[in-house]
């Protein structure tokens, strides 16, 4: 039985903050302010602060230690899983990648979610047309990702088969673009 959205963030910031001696929730405000002061636009972390629907992926971030290379200047193109997409994993899932010693697992299945270059929506498309229906993209980690359409959704297939809708696509920052997901990509 899936577990609520908001029980499922309080137990990740308190998975966070046990682990990294972090208090997740004071910090991603904090990084927030810290990187606005910096930049007119706000960049890929400061912007999946914002949404409110991103706390699990920025609380995985911090704990991953990648907050700085996602505020690189990039460009970057990321798909970036909901709250709700991490609350579909396994019971524990989470909150056993975000303690110290799955830092190297966290960092890879995370960068699985880069892409290098701002890679649009429209670009996607172009890709999949292009090649015949679907398009191969290969992540920051190394790996790769299958686009296809499915009507009007983009939906990005990982090495393990699962797929995942894009829900909200061409969300510009000042470092790339993201592209907000229904689901998490598992590298194989």
């Amino acid at each position: 039985m899936p577990v609520p959205p908001k029980k499922f963030k309080a137990a990740i910031f308190a998975a966070v903050a046990a682990t990294t001696g972090l208090a997740a929730v004071a910090t991603a405000p904090a990084i927030a302010h810290k990187r606005a002061a910096q930049t007119q636009s706000p960049d890929i972390v400061q912007t999946a602060v914002s949404t409110g629907v991103h706390t699990t992926l920025v609380a995985a971030v911090q704990a991953a230690g990648l907050v700085d290379t996602l505020s690189s200047p990039g460009p970057l193109t990321v798909f970036a899983p909901t709250d709700t997409a991490f609350a579909k994993l396994p019971d524990g899932t989470v909150a056993t990648l975000v303690k110290p010693e799955n830092k190297g697992t966290l960092q890879g299945i995370l960068t699985y979610h880069a892409v290098a270059g701002n890679v649009s929506s429209g670009d996607l498309v172009k890709l999949i047309n292009k090649h015949g229906g679907e398009a191969t993209i290969k992540t920051v980690a190394g790996g790769t990702l299958t686009a296809r359409l499915a009507g009007d959704k983009i939906i990005i297939t990982d090495a393990k088969g699962r797929a995942t809708a894009v829900t909200q696509a061409d969300v510009q920052t000042s470092n790339g673009v993201i592209h907000v997901t229904d689901g998490v990509f598992l590298p194989a």
